[in-house]
């Protein structure tokens, strides 16, 4: 550290040279660093606050790759391997299930757009210099967006099984509008809907701890936004009125 035109050499030639407030402007020119407030405090909360937001950024590149596995995954395997026209054994069906680009448009908007609070999420500090761990992002976001994809995948098998051919089963009664206890194709995209952006946004609060989800709040913004994006997803899919162009675009109230 220093503050007179004298300290200007040592700071040039240091690894971090610190000019403090009130410094000459040889001085300020010379350092790594200019501190604008008395005392060396201010450094402790750089450090701080440079840690909190080391780990909103591990956070949210965590959300995004489990997020982007799970949409890469599902889709891919349910257009591969899910033949809703052999279930549902009517040839008028669409031979592959997928689900309407105005689905997929909302579902951007709304968890997209609203995540960017993690921004303002509240986090802990580290008492220790941190580092990016690849290792750790890869298997973390990969058991997420695994975990995401495989339940996705259960419940859409278990919503195309539950179809008129077989009513009254316990997925068809639960899943089913009311007075149905079958759940049809187009219901049944929009249940799928549902799913994939209430786990994609709840894949961060997962993806914000080390340890369960629960063992810290988070911040009031990022809450705020969840609440909005989870309401209004839950409410589009009870109140859907975008109009289908193509019956493979169909979707309907549940």
């Amino acid at each position: 550290t220093g503050d007179g035109v004298n300290d200007a050499p040592a700071l040039k030639r240091a690894d971090i040279g610190i000019a403090v407030h009130g410094a000459t402007d040889a001085a300020k020119a010379a350092a790594d660093i200019v501190l604008t407030e008395p005392g060396l405090s201010v450094i402790i909360e750089a450090l701080l606050r440079s840690r909190k937001i080391f780990q909103r950024m591990r956070n949210y590149a965590i959300y995004r790759i489990a997020c982007t596995i799970e949409l890469l995954f599902f889709f891919f395997i349910a257009v591969v391997s899910i033949r809703p026209r052999e279930i549902y054994n009517d040839s008028n069906i669409v031979d592959a299930f997928t689900l309407p680009v105005i689905s997929l448009v909302v579902i951007t908007i709304l968890n997209d757009g609203t995540i960017i609070t993690i921004a303002h999420d509240k986090v802990i500090p580290a008492n220790s210099p941190q580092k990016w761990d690849l290792w750790e992002v890869s298997v973390v976001s990969t058991v997420l967006g695994l975990v995401a994809t495989i339940s996705s995948l259960i419940l859409l098998v278990f919503a195309l099984q539950a179809n008129s051919n077989d009513p009254g089963t316990f997925f068809g009664t639960l899943l089913g509008r009311k007075g149905e206890k079958y759940v049809t194709l187009d219901a049944v995209r929009t249940i799928m809907y549902l799913k994939i952006s209430i786990s994609d946004f709840l894949t961060v609060f997962c993806a914000r701890t080390r340890g369960w989800f629960w063992e810290r709040r988070p911040g009031y913004a990022l809450a705020t936004a969840a609440v909005f994006a989870l309401g209004l997803s839950t409410l589009l899919a009870n109140v859907w009125f975008f109009k289908a162009k193509t019956a493979t675009e169909r979707m309907e109230p549940l």
